[in-house]
């Protein structure tokens, strides 16, 4: 599997996003998934999505992007964590390829 390049992204790009890349960082390394994690402002992304290959938000996606992107909340409040841990780990690996 090839290094995944992974954007994090809140509303400033300092609070929720911190906390998420975090998590993101942890859950790669846990499952031995090479990537390039970078924390964004959401109103960075669509300027930054050419060559990475997923956006993580904690705040609600204003936009469509060209790269598969989901919205984490639950890294924040703590419900469904799991299932979202599954949902990106399944992201990455068919990024990966």
């Amino acid at each position: 599997m090839r290094k995944v390049k992974v954007l994090v992204a809140c509303g400033a790009g300092i609070a929720t996003s911190t906390v998420v890349m975090k998590r993101i960082e942890d859950l790669m390394k846990d499952n031995h998934i090479d990537a390039d994690v970078q924390q964004i402002k959401i109103a960075e992304a669509v300027s930054k999505q050419e060559g990475a290959d997923m956006l993580i938000s904690t705040t609600i996606l204003p936009t469509q992007y060209k790269i598969p992107a989901i919205t984490a909340l639950g890294y924040i409040s703590g419900v469904g964590a799991d299932k979202l841990d599954e949902k990106i780990l399944e992201m990455v690996r068919s990024v990966g390829e």
